[in-house]
């Protein structure tokens, strides 16, 4: 599946790797889901939890990707590296 099929279905799970703070300063989406990527390793259950496409984003896209291969190297699937912040944002009014 591509993103924007994904974000078409509707069927997906946002997890922003972002500091707290930076939710605070920069803004966040409804629905995701805050795991700062240094806490990743220790919320990899409540991720594994999660059914179906996960995509994982941050400010420019770099954490995102370093969390997205530690999850895909711990055998988690449909694992996508949604970009930064303002590129998942701007799909996701596309999509409404």
């Amino acid at each position: 599946m591509t993103f924007d099929e994904i974000l078409n279905s509707g069927n997906y799970h946002l997890i922003d790797v972002r500091q707290p703070e930076e939710l605070v300063m920069e803004g966040k989406i409804d629905g995701a889901v805050n795991i700062p990527l240094a806490t990743v390793p220790l919320r990899i259950d409540e991720i594994k939890e999660m059914k179906g496409p996960k995509i994982v984003f941050c400010r420019s896209g770099g954490r995102s990707g370093q969390a997205c291969q530690f999850l895909a190297q711990n055998g988690l699937e449909e694992i996508y590296n949604g970009g930064g912040f303002m590129q998942v944002h701007m799909a996701l009014e596309q999509v409404k």
